[in-house]
């Protein structure tokens, strides 16, 4: 059997099962027919799912959904980003999405244990590397060389790595060729950066700061920002979703 490594893969291969809408998320309910239908989590179910690990930066994580509704009698894919910037949710919707116990497609997580590691993917195919347990050790230096040895890397001006994830804290390390941009975004935490390699200038609609190696700054939740790396560059960014 043929393994499927790209989202467009998975939506073709899900498309010709049946899975024909497109549902977008909203905060308490899943949407689609152009706004008009709204279907609320008791009346849809998972039936499978599928997870990519971003290969350039945390926006790029994503998990696909083929998702089957009996009393609206559709079927149809959800596409949500699970990494740093996943969007938050009602309990009810986090209840109606969770994957444990639903099938995983080809190179899919399975259900969570006390101690996760990341799982296998195209890029990344050991899938042994501890996300979450009591005590997590980084190695920075190595990490850092692993994101530059990658295809991501060397095709393309920038890659990340996720070192820690847990349901309050996402640690991810980031390195951006000089030129590169992360576009402005929220986040849904306070977050930190704190650069380890090069240069980069921190936007946000009330100042720009300039970051060497050895400064960080934090900021707090859902400001719009944007970094743009002044030479090449590698910082942690760390997202804290624990509320004051």
């Amino acid at each position: 059997m043929s393994t499927m490594t790209t989202l467009s893969e998975v939506l073709n291969t899900l498309k010709a099962r049946g899975y024909t809408v497109d549902f977008n998320l909203g905060e308490n309910c899943l949407i689609c027919n152009g706004d008009f239908l709204k279907i609320h989590p008791e009346d849809f179910v998972v039936d499978k799912y599928y997870r990519f690990e971003g290969a350039s930066d945390p926006e790029d994580e994503a998990i696909v959904y083929a998702i089957s509704s009996a009393r609206h009698n559709l079927k149809g894919t959800l596409i949500n980003g699970y990494g740093i910037y996943s969007d938050p949710l009602t309990d009810e919707m986090t209840k109606a999405l969770d994957t444990r116990g639903v099938a995983a497609g080809a190179g899919a997580a399975t259900s969570a244990e006390p101690v996760k590691s990341n799982q296998a993917t195209p890029q990344r195919p050991e899938g042994d590397r501890p996300l979450n347990a009591s005590l997590v050790i980084m190695d920075l230096q190595q990490r850092t060389s692993q994101v530059k040895e990658e295809p991501a890397w060397k095709n393309g001006d920038r890659n990340a790595i996720t070192l820690f994830k847990s349901a309050s804290m996402r640690v991810v390390l980031i390195a951006l060729r000089e030129g590169a941009e992360i576009k402005t975004h929220t986040a849904p935490g306070t977050i930190s950066v704190q650069v380890l390699e090069g240069r980069i200038q921190f936007h946000t609609e009330a100042q720009a700061v300039d970051l060497e190696a050895g400064r960080m700054l934090v900021l707090h939740t859902s400001i719009p920002h944007s970094v743009l790396a002044e030479k090449e560059s590698v910082f942690l960014l760390t997202l804290s979703s624990v509320k004051n």
